[in-house]
């Protein structure tokens, strides 16, 4: 007789895994016991950005008995993160089995939520998660947890008004709110913007967009594309472009071959998530530069998606170093003294990390301590970009150049892409979003508490409920004797 071992929630449907996720939350005590003395007219904590990070970070605060959060997002309900805007890839390069924001819940994790649905057969035989399925995920880890989200609201400002942190927002019903603690949960562009190679400055923006913009590929139809770069975004640009019948697409690409190799993927380990923050400076270096040096592969799937049409081209040694407009068209300059004459330009040049291009930080953004400020990498290990990612402390605020400057920066958290190179890979990709958000909410509570030491002080003081009535026990005498044997 075969086993049954598919799930009791197989193909039962979302209703019997919902009740099976509340009924483990309420075994584990969630959410956790409200401490955190309210403040009238105060957050504890916000958000910006309610997408994955966000969303983990409001399950990991509420876990740990913060109540008194708001979470921010600008875009409008559902598309809160990439994966329905930039985003164009098929499926992600993650393994389907990661539990990503589960936070330790499995009844909440990707697998059981396809598993209720489609089954254990199916669920087997799926290879990698479809990019729009995760998006469908989410919304769905959002409704069931309740978590809300106020869409249409963006932070413009944030400024210290004495130990709080001011925000100045557009879209809210309020023209400005206080918190004591905020969390930057702004994914891959969180503490930068999209990399905009000098080469295209001055060209007419009708020739070219960058893989983050929002790209009207149908006009792309019959017309010559030339994508720069050859990472996932890049593969992904250049196969829509081919998909909605460009008449032909070339990947211009400044190294001399394709990268094969991720490098990071193979040390990934809990050790790693659980070690990097630790690590002197010059390990932690070696360890980012070397990822990016040797960089990112683009993912199997997404290079074949490309390179099953007849029309794709991928060229090796071609450092685009200027493009002209000419008769309608982009004539574009290499390194090597050779042109190319394209329609359109796609930049697959990815994200810079640059804390100065956040307008949320007005002037303060100068006042944030940088890598390049603290370490001189051996001549070896050359990486402008890294240079440029903030230097964090260990619980994820950002530390101010020159001590007393911005000491209210070590009461904004970057929990994004740009704590990467302080912390590691915790703060933005699937594999260690849990236990980051679990980090992240230790930090925050330890600072909370510390704050409100001497209330804590005074509640233990004023506690007087008794755990005795006084019907517990009966008093009695003893009969003794002292040191010389006579009863006492």
């Amino acid at each position: 007789m075969k086993l049954d071992t598919a799930s009791p929630i197989d193909g039962q449907g979302l209703p019997r895994l919902e009740a099976r996720l509340h009924e483990d939350l309420r075994f584990l005590g969630w959410p956790g016991k409200d401490w955190v003395p309210a403040r009238e007219g105060i957050s504890d904590v916000v958000i910006i950005g309610g997408g994955m990070c966000g969303m983990v970070a409001w399950m990991a605060l509420k876990t740990g008995g913060i109540h008194n959060l708001r979470v921010l997002d600008r875009s409008p309900v559902g598309r809160e993160g990439p994966w329905l805007t930039y985003a164009r890839m098929e499926t992600l390069r993650s393994p389907k089995e990661l539990t990503g924001p589960a936070y330790g819940h499995g009844a909440l994790s990707f697998q059981a939520w396809y598993r209720a649905q489609f089954g254990t057969e199916k669920w087997e035989s799926l290879d990698k998660i479809p990019r729009p399925m995760w998006m469908d995920y989410l919304k769905w880890y959002r409704r069931v947890l309740e978590i809300p989200v106020e869409n249409g609201v963006s932070v413009d400002r944030v400024e210290p008004e004495g130990d709080l942190l001011r925000l100045h927002l557009s879209g809210a019903r309020e023209s400005s709110i206080l918190t004591r603690k905020l969390v930057f949960a702004t994914g891959r562009d969180g503490t930068g913007r999209p990399n905009i190679p000098g080469f295209v400055h001055g060209l007419d923006r009708k020739y070219w967009a960058h893989s983050a913009d929002e790209i009207e590929f149908d006009r792309l139809r019959g017309k010559r594309v030339a994508v720069v770069g050859v990472g996932a975004s890049a593969v992904d640009n250049a196969a829509e472009a081919l998909e909605h019948g460009a008449a032909e697409v070339r990947h211009l690409i400044r190294r001399k071959e394709m990268p094969t190799i991720n490098k990071m993927m193979g040390i990934g380990s809990f050790g790693f998530t659980a070690g990097y923050a630790s690590l002197p400076d010059e390990w932690r270096w070696r360890f980012m530069q070397y990822s990016f040096a040797t960089q990112t592969p683009p993912p199997h799937g997404s290079t074949k998606r490309v390179s099953r049409h007849l029309n794709a081209y991928f060229h090796f040694g071609k450092a685009v170093e200027s493009t002209v407009e000419r008769n309608g068209a982009v004539q574009v300059g290499f390194a090597d003294g050779t042109s190319y004459e394209t329609d359109f330009v796609i930049l697959g040049t990815g994200f810079t990390i640059d804390p100065m291009s956040r307008t949320e930080f007005g002037d303060a953004a100068g006042d944030i301590l940088l890598w390049q400020d603290v370490y001189t990498p051996p001549k070896d290990e050359p990486s402008r970009d890294l240079g440029r990612f903030p230097y964090l402390n260990e619980d994820f605020t950002f530390r101010e150049k020159v001590p007393g400057q911005a000491p209210w920066l070590g009461n904004v958290y970057c929990f994004n892409y740009g704590a990467s190179a302080s912390l590691g890979k915790v703060s933005g990709d699937i594999p260690g979003i849990s236990e980051g958000a679990g980090w992240l909410t230790r930090a925050i509570a330890a600072k909370l508490y510390a704050e409100d030491v001497a209330l804590h002080w005074q509640a233990m003081l004023d506690y007087a409920k008794p755990e005795l009535d006084g019907s517990e026990w009966v008093a009695s005498e003893l009969i003794c004797e002292d040191r010389k044997g006579k009863v006492a």
